[in-house]
């Protein structure tokens, strides 16, 4: 069974996202750490790239940031090595096809399943050319996790029957960033998910109170919320970690609501 799983069988998900090393790597560690402390049961790790197209203002500037500061791929490895000292939730990284390519495809992922990444997010790769990296990630043991848009339509029951891990849903068109209304029809996606997998489904993009946690809990497995974590990242600088820690167990509590 995917180590995956162990993060919905508690209940409902909360799924927080992290840049690494935004502000620096010593403040990633303890941000997740003050994260998983907090209620989160599973966290995205971002590895820093120039170009993330799938991210909206704050990440982008989280990822300048981190590269600025001379964050680099081994750096982040070397920073998950030392989290599952103690980290025993699972990981996963989400970053970009190049980054993985530049580091080479089998290096990279037999690099996560020796560190202890448990899955991997590639938003810029459509479900028709995971074939690039999925071999790699069966060798290895490592989820490939599929995303699910609201203009995936017709494919929605296709990517579903081949998901791992979890799926992500993506909640709205565009970028990642924080929204004041999510008006997706969310469970009609759902719907046909369910219809075609058991696989877990977390919805992301667009979450950042716990009054739209709650709601999004209500209708998947899971929640993520990444731009409002990477915010506090941004604005707390190395003191984010505490404020991160409160953010995690309030948004945990309002997504735990929906199990009740």
């Amino acid at each position: 069974m995917s180590n995956i799983r162990k993060a919905f069988e508690g209940g409902k998900a909360f799924i927080p996202f992290i840049t690494c090393g935004d502000p620096d790597l010593e403040t990633t560690a303890a941000a997740v750490r003050a994260a998983a402390e907090n209620g989160a049961d599973l966290i995205e790790l971002g590895i820093p790239f120039s170009d993330p197209t799938a991210e909206g203002p704050v990440i982008q500037g989280a990822n300048i940031r981190a590269l600025k500061g001379g964050v680099t791929t081994d750096k982040v490895f070397e920073l998950v090595k030392e989290l599952r000292k103690d980290i025993t939730i699972p990981l996963v990284f989400m970053t970009y096809a190049n980054v993985v390519f530049s580091y080479g495809s089998d290096r990279f992922i037999s690099e996560c399943a020796r560190t202890g990444i448990d899955g991997l997010i590639i938003p810029d790769i459509p479900f028709e050319e995971k074939e690039e990296f999925l071999p790699f990630c069966r060798k290895y043991g490592v989820d490939l996790i599929s995303l699910i848009a609201p203009t995936s339509q017709n494919r929605v029951a296709m990517i579903a029957k081949e998901a791992e891990g979890f799926i992500y849903l993506v909640s709205s068109l565009g970028v990642t960033g924080i929204r004041k209304e999510i008006n997706t029809d969310i469970a009609s996606i759902v719907s046909v998910i369910r219809e075609n997998t058991d696989i877990p489904c977390a919805v992301g993009f667009g979450i950042s109170t716990p009054e739209q946690a709650a709601k999004m809990a209500a209708l998947c497995d899971g929640v993520i919320v990444g731009s409002a974590v990477v915010r506090l990242a941004g604005q707390y600088g190395t003191d984010a970690p505490a404020h991160i820690g409160e953010y995690v167990r309030s948004m945990k509590e309002a997504v735990s609501s929906a199990d009740k």
